[in-house]
Formats: structure tokens, sequence, C-alpha cells
């Protein structure tokens, strides 16, 4: 409670005792106020943060703030202090005219908890305005013939205060032939009649003077006067009457200017002058005056101006009707206005967001609205709705407020923003609405892991290739955005052949572009198998993973080695000795060469590069072509090309013709070429193996393998190496002299 004295005019200072800033609930988060009028602006209130259990600095960061129901912001929170305080001058008889009790509510939103508290401040009246009349003066007419005890009434003054400040009395200046007295009405009015003491006489006094005062009960007392002047009239026997003490009516408050509400009508039998009854209103007030009209002479009361039930929902007047000889009498006239479904809903958003993380739980708030309708009954009770087909949903809270929530979660990669259609709708007929959006972006979360364009890579790059040059590039997409979707590439650590894998290849962590370190041969590895790991910027980082085989691509680097015969160590030539009476198509030697490379690089022919007597050795040529040989070019069941020697199908054979065939065979004849050059194995006749059932397994002979090996024969014989072997070996066992040998001397060859 607080003691304040108030300057209420310059005549005088004026102790006002009022009992301010107490505070009282009402209910769950309502808090209640007094504060008294015409107080000057920071003035103030209460103490709102200590109300609500906050410390003062608290209100700002909490986001407390004041949600006013009206549209003229008539108060204030001083974030320093914690109290709430007046933000202008407030008028108690301007907001609540002469309603006795005068309370103002606002609502105070916590933003950070979404708490919504009413605040209800009843605004004190002050002794701020004196009783005042309408009129300057009042001419009153009386009959000399009028007897003492006659009553005539006289104008109502008008104090806007309530209380003690309102008016409370009336004097009437000392005369010798008037007094004062004042009934009360049914609604709580002073009226002030004049009663007649003593007899008139208009020959002696045509006119009397008189002054009306009207007194309220404030501290200093104000009052206001009227003066009265008093006709004294030659005799006029009867007075106009109504037809009815109260004429009532209620009319829409859509009522267009000129439309007639109601027609008031008195009675006046005498004759000529005195029976002519003219109307007017008495103590009218001027917002009433804005509003009717009255024909003086028909009695029809019409509208002037605008209904508004949203302002005023009763109007009072009273009507005089006074005859030509200056008798009158009153009636009261009631127009109740009635209220039109003239007002739409208004929605007001009082705390919102406009950006929610995807994947954020179902009932996050979204904003927070209220709504409200300026009409009355069914007129004035709303409804809010949002479309159906929006992940989201409003839930009612405190009284005319909405929470906007989501009702699942959101996937910003379906939907990047929503406009939401909030839509208030009254209960009226026809009904009346309101449309207002939010705007909402969903800002990303990284829940979604980069994805590769294949589910798994091949590249291809040909051996001897410059270090340093891309070769292939692999790509993964990230749904998300912003450093969400930014991806970077690595590759999984691994080793080949005792090495980091990592000196072989790398792969450029922003561009995914792969480069080769080193300079790769086919004849060392045919394939590398390397996993390529994309990963996002976000927080946690996704990834994934993908396969990428690198397949080397033979060359042509390798010249073809011969194995044998094996040129001698001390540089002289190498002899094979044929006998003289050797046919044609005797065995002399054979040659076994290899290369290094695959496929048709490792294919290869034999020709003589030089000879004494050209005409009487000969090379066989096998020769072949990315694709097999002339298929008229045949083997025998037991010379079919593969790894496996099968037995089955029919009984002729192609070129190997893929890689995998030429290099087990190209590894069988290397093996067996080192072994007939260290003399472990022969290279004859039989059914010899050349090592390979040692090497590779019992299944791996000599039938298994295409004879690669070029006949060196003597032309005119067709003699094949096995025909000519088993010649030469036949011989062997009957004369013995039919074996080559091998000498240091120089022969032909």
């Amino acid at each position: 409670m607080a003691k304040w004295q108030l300057r209420l005019d310059c005549s005088g200072l004026v102790l006002l005792y009022i009992f301010l800033g107490t505070l009282r609930e009402s209910g769950a988060g309502q808090i209640r106020y007094s504060v008294p009028e015409e107080t000057d602006k920071g003035f103030f209130v209460g103490n709102i943060s200590k109300d609500l259990g906050l410390e003062p600095w608290e209100l700002a960061e909490r986001g407390v703030r004041i949600v006013s129901r009206g549209k003229t912001q008539l108060f204030a929170l001083n974030p320093r202090t914690g109290s709430l305080i007046t933000a202008g001058r407030i008028d108690r008889e301007e907001l609540c005219e002469a309603a006795s009790s005068c309370f103002l509510n606002m609502d105070i939103l916590v933003e950070n908890t979404l708490k919504i508290y009413g605040v209800e401040v009843e605004i004190m009246d002050i002794n701020d305005n004196a009783p005042s009349f309408r009129e300057e003066e009042v001419e009153i007419k009386i009959s000399e013939h009028a007897t003492p005890g006659s009553r005539f009434p006289l104008p109502n003054a008008r104090d806007p205060d309530v209380g003690v400040n309102s008016l409370q009395r009336y004097q009437l200046n000392p005369n010798s032939y008037f007094s004062l007295q004042v009934r009360s009405g049914t609604d709580g009015a002073k009226n002030p009649e004049l009663v007649l003491e003593g007899n008139l006489d208009r020959e002696k006094e045509a006119a009397h003077h008189l002054l009306l005062t009207a007194l309220d009960g404030g501290d200093p007392i104000r009052q206001g006067a009227v003066a009265i002047r008093v006709v004294v009239l030659d005799v006029n026997d009867h007075i106009p009457e109504f037809t009815k003490p109260l004429y009532g009516v209620s009319v829409p408050e859509n009522l267009s200017p000129g439309t007639r509400v109601l027609t008031v009508n008195a009675t006046d039998p005498d004759e000529g002058i005195n029976g002519e009854v003219l109307y007017s209103f008495r103590n009218m007030e001027s917002k009433a005056s804005e509003i009717f009209q009255l024909d003086s002479r028909s009695g029809e009361v019409l509208i002037k101006g605008s209904l508004d039930f949203e302002k005023h929902r009763f109007y009072e007047m009273e009507i005089q009707g006074q005859d030509g000889g200056g008798l009158s009498t009153t009636a009261k006239m009631l127009v109740t206005v009635v209220d039109v479904n003239d007002n739409a809903p208004e929605i007001t958003i009082t705390s919102s967001t406009n950006s929610v993380l995807e994947n954020s739980p179902p009932g996050t708030v979204i904003a927070l609205l209220n709504v409200q309708d300026q009409d009355s009954g069914e007129n004035g009770q709303v409804s809010c709705s949002i479309p159906n087909n929006l992940p989201f949903k409003l839930e009612k809270t405190y009284g005319n407020y909405y929470k906007l929530i989501t009702n699942k979660a959101l996937d910003r990669e379906q939907f990047q923003s929503y406009n939401i259609t909030l839509t208030a709708t009254d209960q009226g007929s026809p009904p009346l609405s309101t449309e207002t959006q939010v705007s909402l972006n969903v800002a990303d979360d990284n829940d979604n892991p980069p994805t590769f364009t294949h589910s798994s890579y091949y590249a291809y790059i040909p051996e001897n290739n410059p270090r340093g040059a891309s070769f292939f590039s692999v790509t993964a997409f990230d749904r998300d955005s912003k450093e969400n979707a930014q991806v970077t590439y690595s590759l999984e650590e691994d080793m080949l052949q005792g090495a980091p894998l990592s000196s072989y290849v790398s792969i450029n962590s922003d561009t995914g572009v792969l480069y080769a370190l080193h300079s790769f041969d086919y004849e060392q590895f045919h394939e590398l198998q390397l996993w390529v790991t994309a990963r996002d910027s976000g927080n946690p980082p996704l990834s994934s993973n993908v396969s990428l085989s690198i397949y080397v691509l033979d060359q042509n680097d390798n010249e073809p080695e011969i194995l044998y015969p094996v040129l001698p160590m001390d540089g002289s030539t190498g002899v094979e000795l044929a006998p003289r009476s050797a046919e044609p198509g005797y065995l002399v030697t054979k040659v076994v060469a290899v290369d290094r490379d695959s496929g048709q690089n490792a294919w290869l022919s034999y020709r003589l590069l030089k000879a004494s007597e050209p005409g009487l050795f000969a090379v066989g040529l096998h020769t072949g072509e990315q694709a097999p040989p002339n298929t008229d070019w045949r083997f025998s069941q037991a010379q079919r090309p593969g790894t496996s020697g099968s037995q089955n199908g029919d009984e002729t054979g192609t070129w190997p013709n893929n890689q995998f065939d030429t290099e087990m065979l190209q590894a069988m004849i290397l093996a067996s070429a080192s072994e007939a050059a260290d003399g472990s194995s022969t290279l004859g006749g039989g059914a010899g193996t050349m090592g390979l059932s040692a090497r590779y397994g019992p299944q791996f002979t000599l039938q298994h393998v295409p004879d690669y090996r070029q006949n060196v024969y003597i032309p005119g014989s067709n003699a094949t190496l096995t025909t000519a072997a088993g010649k030469r070996d036949g011989k062997a066992a009957a004369g013995g002299n039919g074996n080559k040998k091998k000498s240091g001397k120089k022969e032909k060859k």
C-alpha cells in the first residue's frame, strides 16, 4: 500500500489517498493491481517480477512481455526494476464512462515457457471532473394561477466521476417564491425539481431569475451551475400528457442513418397554441446526441449517426413535451442496441518461430496465438482451425489462446517450408472468418548419409601409366543441405604387397577423382580392390562405403624370352647335331620361348632370322589375332587348351579366349622350360610331364597343355612333334644313332 498526493488543479493542492499496488490473486495465473487515473507516464502499478516469482533481470532474459487485449497499450514493463508502469495518461471516464467499477485486462506472456498470466488493473477514480449542465440557461414557463406546491422539473447535472467524487447534491439560491427538492430515480439519478412556495402575480413580477448549483463530494468540492429563468404566464389550464411514461425499443446496430426508431406522442386538451405540443430532448448525453435526433413536431426519433453494440449497448433519454402556453411534461425513452455479426474475428500472433529443426519431436511449439471477436453471444464465439493435410495441430490453452504445434516429425527433404493458414470463424449467421498465415522453414538435420551413384565401381587403367594421372572418379550425393550435404571422399587403408594402399592410389577429398601414384605393372599385379568412403560434414558426420575394383590392362611391354635351347655361358655358339642320314621331318631340336605379357601380347610366332643354307632347315609357325585363330587349326582332344584338361566335348578345340586360361598355360610353359633348362626334365618322348605334375598337381600333365613349342624340322615332311619324337626315339632304340647330340664343336645348324 502506498499513499500518494496528486495536484488536481491550479486552485490548490489536494490530498488524495489511495491504496496502490496491492496484489490480489484471482484463480490460477490471475494477478490484480489498482492505479489512480490521470497519473504521469511511468507511474508504478505493481511489482510484476516479484509476483511472477522472477528477478527483475529475468524479465528480458525470459522474454516477458505484455500482450494487450485492446488496441491501445496503456501499460509497460520496466526491465530495470521489474515493475509494471503506466505507458501514458489514463482517463477513467474515457475508458469506463459512468460505470461504478473500471477494470482493464491484459495478458503477460513468459516467452521461454509460453505461459500466460492474466492481469487485471482497477482504475481508481479521482475527482478530476466538476458537475456540469448541458445548458447555460433554462427557461421555465409557469402560469400565474399555478398553485403552491406545484413542481417543475429542472435540468440534471452530469459528473463522470464515481463514488463520492460524483454528483452528490443540488442547491438553489435563496428567494421568496421557489424551493428545491431532489427526487431519486429508479436508476439512482438525482432529479432536481422546482417547487412553487407562494402565489405568483405576473403583473407584479413577470420573470424570476434563479441559480441552480450542482456539487460533488470530492475534496475539495467541485461544482457547476445553470441559470434558471422563470417566466410567469397567463392561465393555461392543461399540461401535456404522454401516451406512455416509458418508451422502449430494441434496434439492430446496423441501422442506417435516417431510419425511424419510434414515435412519441403527447396530447393537450387545451385549444389553440396552448394545445400544441412541441418535443425536445432533456438531459441528453453528448454520445446520444450524436446518434439520435427528434422531430419537434411529429415526435419521430430518427437515427442520425452509427450505432455500435460493442461501444454502447443502451441509451436512456428524457423527452419533454411542452405546449404553447409553457406547460410541459416528460417521458423516458430506452433504446436497446441488439448485436449484429458485423465484426470478423481477430487473430493475434503473440509469439512464433520462423524455423524448426526437422525430426523435432511431436508437440514442438511453433506459435502462440490469440483469437477474439468484439461481437457478443454466438456472434462472438470463435473457433480456430488449420488445414487437415498439414503435420500440425492447434491446442487451446488459456482463455482464447491457442498453441500451434507439430503432430509428427518433419522431413526437410520432403518439404523445406510451410505456409500455414490459420482460420478463425465465429458462430454468427452467416458466420464471419479471418485468415492469417504463419511461414515456417524446416531446418536441416543430418539424417541422410551420402549415397553413391552406383552400388560398386569398376575402373580400368593400362599398365605403365604416368604417375599422378587421374584415371577415374566416384560421386556421392547427400539429400541434406549446407554443411550436412558437404561430402568428402577418402580411401580405407589397406596393404598391397607389403605397402600401404595409399602409396598406390589417392583420391581428391572434394571431387572424388582418383589418381595413380605409381606406374602400374600388369606383371606385378592385375587387380586392386579398394573401399571408398564418402562422409558428410554434419555433427555427428554420416558416411557410406562403396567398393572399387581397379583392373590393370596389359600392354605389350615385354620381349619374348627363349628358354631353350640355352646359349653357352662362354660366349660360343650353341650346337645341335643331326646325322647326315637324317630324313626330312627329322627333329633337330625344339625352341621354347615365353612372353611375360598376357593374352595376344603373349602369343608367339617363330621364324629363322639367319641360316647358312636357308632351304635346309625350317621353323614351324603358329600365329594368332584380341580374338581366336582360324578355326581350321585344330587340337586333338589330348591337346585342348584349358586349365583342367577336361575330356568332355568334341574332338576339336580352340585357342584360349580369356586371360585367365592364357596366363595359366603361360605359367605351365615357364615352369616346364625352367626345368628343361636345368636338366631336371626331358623335352621329348613318352608321356612326359615337363615337371607340371610336381608343380601344379597330377592333373596338370603335358597332355593338358597346348603345344606352343615350335618344331624345327627338315622340309618336305609333314611330321608332327609327336611323330618326329617317336620316330627319333624309335631309331635310338634300334641303332642308337638317332639321338641328337650336343657338342662344343661348331656344326651346321
